[in-house]
């Protein structure tokens, strides 16, 4: 009996296959809209460090006679009500509010580490003592303690306003350091560096932070943006830095002034940039977010 044969030729792509095509697609326009996001956030932290060579105008002289000027040849972005030009505010109050949302991180990070370390590497009642510290602490509002923290240390300054948000951000990541420590403590390499003496800031730059470095930078990440938002909100509330030290959060608090002056751009402007910044910082954490659970997953 002759057999026969049937001819397979090219077979249709299971869905299963098409869904990860979409997914795969969908990763990289997230790739792309990261890359953009943090082309354009380093041009504006570079224009607001190099602002020197290319600004010409002080951003604090008062022109009294060009005062609430619209967008022209001679002001860019014009000038608000006491007659200062908007462009060398944008630029150097950007600098004064990024300085303050990186060192305000900067801080909290560093306490968020060494808290969460000690608290992972502690016994269990200790242990549960210091969550409990650090949940009490979380569930204070932070915009109210920064206020009253600020009301206790005095007068506003840069230093004094990123240290006061700084220890007012810290308990999150804490949670997630103490977390990735007491799953990572009991490892072969970490029990011989102590065996051999190793200290605990030792064991934590050397051996645990490298581990879970990746899971808080997300986190860190959008403490800049959250810093910046807070230190505008004080800005704005009349509480933050003095009139006199131009930030973004400063230029907002103008916003009553520009509206009796029908001023526009004395609030749009620095609002536009303020918003681009966020936004940027915004996709860059939602891009660590994605691929630390992706590697995640794929464990």
């Amino acid at each position: 009996m002759e057999n026969k044969f049937e001819i397979v030729g090219i077979r249709p792509l299971p869905q299963g296959e098409q869904e990860w095509q979409k997914k795969r697609r969908r990763s990289r326009n997230i790739q792309k809209s990261s890359v953009g996001a943090f082309l354009i956030l380093a041009v504006i932290a570079l224009g607001c460090l190099l602002c020197d060579w290319f600004v010409t105008r002080d951003p604090g002289y008062l022109d009294l006679q060009n005062c609430s000027m619209p967008p022209n040849r001679d002001f860019l972005f014009g000038t608000d009500t006491l007659g200062r030009d908007i462009f060398a505010m944008i630029w150097y109050g950007g600098r004064i509010s990024l300085l303050i949302g990186m060192a305000a991180t900067i801080i909290s990070t560093f306490l968020a580490v060494v808290f969460g370390a000690l608290s992972g590497c502690a016994p269990a009642w200790l242990d549960a003592v210091m969550m409990r510290l650090a949940e009490i602490l979380l569930s204070m509002p932070a915009l109210p303690a920064a206020i009253l923290l600020q009301a206790v240390l005095g007068e506003a300054n840069a230093l004094s306003i990123s240290f006061v948000l700084g220890i007012t951000g810290w308990m999150s990541i804490a949670k997630v350091v103490r977390s990735e420590v007491r799953r990572i403590r009991e490892c072969e390499y970490v029990i011989a560096s102590r065996s051999m003496g190793g200290g605990f800031f030792h064991v934590l730059w050397k051996h645990l932070t490298p581990n879970f470095v990746s899971s808080i930078m997300f986190m860190v990440v959008m403490n800049v943006r959250s810093a910046i938002v807070a230190e505008s909100t004080l800005s704005f509330m009349g509480i933050g830095l003095p009139v006199e030290t131009v930030t973004w959060g400063s230029m907002l608090s103008l916003s009553e002034d520009a509206m009796l002056a029908n001023a526009w751009w004395i609030i749009q402007i620095p609002g536009a940039f303020l918003v681009v910044t966020l936004l940027c910082f915004t996709n860059l954490g939602n891009c660590l977010r994605r691929r630390m659970n992706r590697g995640q997953s794929n464990l």
